[in-house]
């Protein structure tokens, strides 16, 4: 039954998605109607479907009315599944493309070094400081960005303490490559990262990296990191 009702939820949407009421200064009925409709329609936005309205409206009012649904639950169920695979499947396949066109354009920009792992960074501010080892817990100011420019991450409020053991191996080969009171930008490909199928809702599959990253202060000795 809780995925009879996750199916319910995301395909509420299409309510509203025609309408050209002023639901502002409707009625009590038409007012709540239309706020079930934008509440359940955001469980869409990351799913671009091709939804045919008039289907959708009839299915909703079968299943809401008890009035002989044309699928049993376990159907319904099943083209709802096999429609937002195949959107994901063809949204990742999406993504990797962009991914190798974006590495190998950034590749090519001065000042753009690529390691042998296809880790690639630039050098903002270069210092000949203490470099950390594999085993060091670091602190560092950084910013998180996609390829886009979008901001997902940022330590700039408190700054942030790296165990550098215990990252994803982007962030490990490139704070390795830092010394003490350097600046870099690091791009860390997916397959140094979260890989083709990323975090949901946080990270997209084959997502390249971008981190801004300031190297403030090394501890050889964990003992003298407190967590």
């Amino acid at each position: 039954m809780k995925k009879i009702i996750v199916f319910s939820c995301l395909f509420f949407t299409v309510f509203a998605a025609y309408s050209q009421e002023d639901y502002r200064n409707a009625d009590t009925r038409a007012r709540v109607s239309y706020s079930f409709g934008m509440l359940f329609g955001s469980n869409l936005q990351m799913y671009p479907l091709d939804i045919d309205y008039d289907a959708f409206t009839e299915g909703f009012r079968a299943m809401f009315e008890n009035d002989n649904p044309q699928f049993t639950d376990q159907e319904a169920i099943e083209y709802v599944e096999n429609a937002i695979q195949e959107i994901m499947e063809r949204l990742t396949e999406e993504n990797r493309i962009k991914e190798e066109q974006f590495l190998a354009y950034n590749s090519q920009r001065e000042g753009v070094f690529t390691t042998e792992g296809g880790l690639q960074y630039e050098v903002l501010h270069e210092t000949d400081g203490e470099k950390p080892l594999p085993s060091s817990i670091v602190k560092v100011n950084y910013t998180g960005r996609f390829t886009d420019g979008t901001l997902f991450d940022s330590s700039y409020d408190e700054g942030a303490y790296i165990p550098l053991e215990a990252v994803i191996e982007g962030w490990t080969e490139g704070l390795l490559l830092m010394s003490l009171g350097s600046k870099y930008i690091i791009y860390i490909p997916s397959d140094l990262a979260y890989g083709r199928y990323g975090i949901q809702n946080i990270i997209p599959p084959y997502s390249t990296l971008v981190f801004e990253v300031e190297l403030l202060e090394i501890l050889e000795d964990t003992d003298d990191f407190y967590w």
